[in-house]
């Protein structure tokens, strides 16, 4: 059955679909996938796009997050994996105790960064990953599946699959080599067509491509966004470098700080960050306002404001140091500002969205009241015992503190898969 009139895209032919599909990526791995499915016009593409839920979603998620709008405009139907048993396989990024919150916390964020730039999100679908990953007779079909997929992918393929997401560590435990193979075997569990995300996933894609069809399933299409360079110099923007990102929740005289601190040497487009953003956040979401058509001014002291519509005018004037990095700083900080402020005004609102974060990325203990000097009694002492006191999460989502291993695997396998699983009525 072919798309309806009024269905999203059913005006567009299937050329346009694809060049709506692959605008702006890196990359499209086996993309016959996808011209296929559009040929035929029986049915939506299906895409699927994961997210760990580990350290706090940040202002890089706008790259994904304005390439979702493209597919949705393109009439694809889109599903955002919330993959919290990924978080906690990633060197506990997603502490057990913590996942539940830290699902929510991002399908929170992430659906009001889609509609601060215009997303219809009443198209989106939401799925946890442990929702068919752990529980009942998909989740044992999905263990079986997994062991399946494992007799076929050597330790060495999944370790360097996943060396460029996975958290690298002197001696890696077993997790980080699972984490790649769950993904791949996502694809077939979320019946889709093709995998999103970003360039850095390319080697888990490949195994996918290659690993999947040796028990019996079909192999993906594959899309690839850039990814944007940090503010400070060198590597991506990421949650666990607090100076490289800014999260969706900073208040704006934090934006302005970190801008302002930003890697941005005059006449230099290579590794710059804020161009960076420019070109793969602000330039796009300003389109969405905009009809279609991009829009970045910099207002200039003394001089008429610099308007461009597209990356290529804005390098080669950064180039000629027409555009310096004094007064496209300030404008950035102003585009993002904009965009931030439903997002901000929402939180502040929200008492349930801060009581979420609090209980998602636990703060700092309070420092301990001094306290007169008691005399030591031994550890053999009756109730001379450690306390199991506060746990604080870190910026990449681990957290530390003295009930931090508990917190991270739980007590029992019966703790740990309560805490993987989420209520009805948080579902809807």
């Amino acid at each position: 059955m072919a798309e309806s009139n009024g269905a999203p895209g059913a005006s567009l032919s299937a050329a346009d679909k694809y060049s709506l599909i692959s605008n702006n990526l890196q990359e499209v791995l086996n993309k016959e996938i996808i011209e296929e499915v559009l040929n035929k016009n029986e049915r939506p593409l299906r895409i699927y796009w994961g997210t760990a839920t580990t350290g706090k979603p940040h202002c890089g998620y706008f790259v994904p997050m304005l390439k979702i709008a493209e597919f949705l405009a393109a009439g694809c139907n889109v599903k955002i994996l919330l993959a919290d048993v990924h978080g906690f396989l990633d060197n506990l990024k997603a502490p057990i105790e913590l996942v539940e919150h830290r699902a929510k916390y991002y399908r929170t964020c992430i659906t009001e960064a889609l509609k601060a730039v215009g997303v219809d999100i009443s198209r989106l679908e939401f799925v946890l990953g442990s929702e068919y990953q752990t529980t009942g007779s998909s989740g044992a079909k999905y263990f079986m599946d997994l062991l399946r997929l494992s007799t076929s992918v050597s330790g060495h393929d999944a370790t360097k699959a996943g060396s460029e997401v996975v958290k690298q560590v002197e001696s890696p435990p077993l997790s980080s080599q699972i984490y790649p193979l769950m993904q791949a075997l996502d694809e077939e569990y979320l019946r889709v067509d093709a995998q999103f995300g970003g360039v850095d996933q390319r080697k888990i894609f490949t195994l996918a491509v290659e690993a999947l069809p040796r028990i019996g399933f079909a192999k993906r299409a594959h899309l690839m966004n850039p990814l944007i360079p940090g503010l400070q110099e060198g590597g991506k923007m990421s949650s666990s470098d607090p100076d490289s990102k800014i999260d969706l929740i900073d208040p704006p005289e934090v934006v302005k700080k970190k801008f302002k601190k930003a890697f941005c040497p005059p006449k230099q487009v290579e590794g710059n960050g804020v161009l960076s953003f420019v070109e793969y956040v602000l330039l796009p979401a300003s389109a969405l306002k905009n009809n279609g058509t991009p829009k970045f001014v910099v207002p200039r002291r003394d001089a008429e404001p610099l308007e461009y519509s597209n990356i290529k005018q804005i390098h080669e004037d950064y180039l000629a140091d027409v555009l310096q990095p004094q007064a496209i700083k300030p404008a950035a900080t102003d585009a993002l500002l904009e965009i931030l402020l439903p997002i901000q005004k929402t939180f502040a609102e929200s008492k349930e969205w801060q009581e979420l974060e609090q209980k998602a990325y636990p703060p700092p203990p309070a420092p301990p009241k001094k306290q007169k000097k008691e005399k030591n009694l031994g550890s053999r002492f009756p109730g001379n015992k450690p306390a199991n006191g506060a746990i604080e999460a870190k910026p990449d989502g681990h957290v530390e503190g003295p009930g931090a291993q508990e917190a991270s695997v739980g007590k029992t396998t019966e703790e740990a898969m309560s805490k993987l699983s989420v209520n009805e009525s948080d579902k809807a």
